[in-house]
């Protein structure tokens, strides 16, 4: 598999898209969670989102978490925001890596963000404006990048359109989101192709769930595309508050040891990742999706 990036840059996602899913957990077992994986060797964790604790209670405490957590020096920690009121806060919470996300869908913006995806453009370019005077660095999420749970499927070159008004407004990169776990091998070529065709040099990230079994198979696509940056959860948590069925992201453990077996390095301690995925099921309170985390690497024997 010659044709594979020979390494891959992962992004944790599970502290934020993860719990922000689940019934609400205490601060201290969030620190808990953030200093584990903090510790498997991953390069970039996606820490906390600054969102209205009325409409996602789950991560009230943002600013308490950051505060909390050992911060390892060679981990970039990022947060999630909404919009421009958000940015703010985690600029000033002092965050230098900041991911702002809109929906390539406006019936699904409306209900995530109460605006029209246009609106919440608009405001993302004056985000981009604040960020980069205060020397961080934004990335534009594209959610719902291959399709909506209320309009169905989403034309590619409507996804094509968000992300490149992002990228004319100075976006750092683009991530485009698969929210429903509707995309397949096939729809991911055609849409990393289109953004490639149109803009060659804009680095982007992909964030796949496994809600309809997929999630692997379109991390190989996209690996075969020479894709080298990928968002994914700890035992598989997440999935989105407002995409009814949308259940977890693809596992970090599952998607390590794959990629590892295939000879493309992530940097990540497979065990030390399957063991904060325990912490993560311990705290949350529920047996996560996770098969490697169940059956551990396909290395591990059994007696006899």
């Amino acid at each position: 598999m010659s044709d594979l990036p020979a390494s891959i840059s992962l992004r944790e996602v599970g502290p934020r898209d993860g719990l922000q899913n689940e019934a609400p957990v205490s601060t201290e077992a969030k620190v808990e969670l953030l200093d584990a994986l903090s510790a498997t060797g991953v390069r970039r964790i996606e820490a906390v989102s600054f969102v209205s604790p009325k409409a996602i209670p789950q991560m009230a405490d943002a600013d308490e978490v950051w505060a909390g957590i050992a911060r390892n020096a060679d981990v970039r920690y990022s947060a999630l925001v909404p919009n421009l009121r958000g940015a703010h806060r985690a600029l000033g919470a002092g965050f230098r890596d900041i991911e702002v996300v809109v929906s390539a869908s406006d019936t699904h913006n409306r209900r995530n963000i109460n605006r029209t995806t246009d609106q919440s453009l608009d405001e993302i370019a004056e985000l981009i404006t604040l960020a980069h005077g205060m020397d961080a660095r934004v990335q534009v999420i594209v959610a719902t990048a291959w399709g909506c749970p209320y309009e169905g499927d989403v034309p590619v070159e409507r996804v094509l359109a968000v992300a490149g008004r992002a990228v004319r407004d100075g976006a750092d990169g683009i991530a485009f989101g698969d929210t429903t776990g509707m995309a397949t091998p096939s729809r991911v070529t055609q849409l990393v192709g289109g953004l490639r065709m149109a803009h060659p040099d804009v680095s982007v990230n992909l964030h796949f769930h496994n809600t309809r079994g997929t999630g692997l198979a379109n991390v190989l696509a996209a690996l075969q595309l020479g894709v080298d940056d990928f968002d994914a959860s700890v035992g598989g948590l997440g999935g989105c508050p407002y995409a009814p069925g949308a259940s977890g992201n693809v596992a970090t453990e599952e998607l390590i040891h794959m990629v590892e077996d295939m000879g493309v390095e992530t940097g990540v301690d497979l065990d030390a990742m399957i063991e904060a995925a325990a912490t993560a099921e311990r705290i949350v309170g529920r047996t996560l999706p996770s098969q490697v985390l169940r059956a551990g690497p396909r290395t591990r024997t059994t007696p006899t």
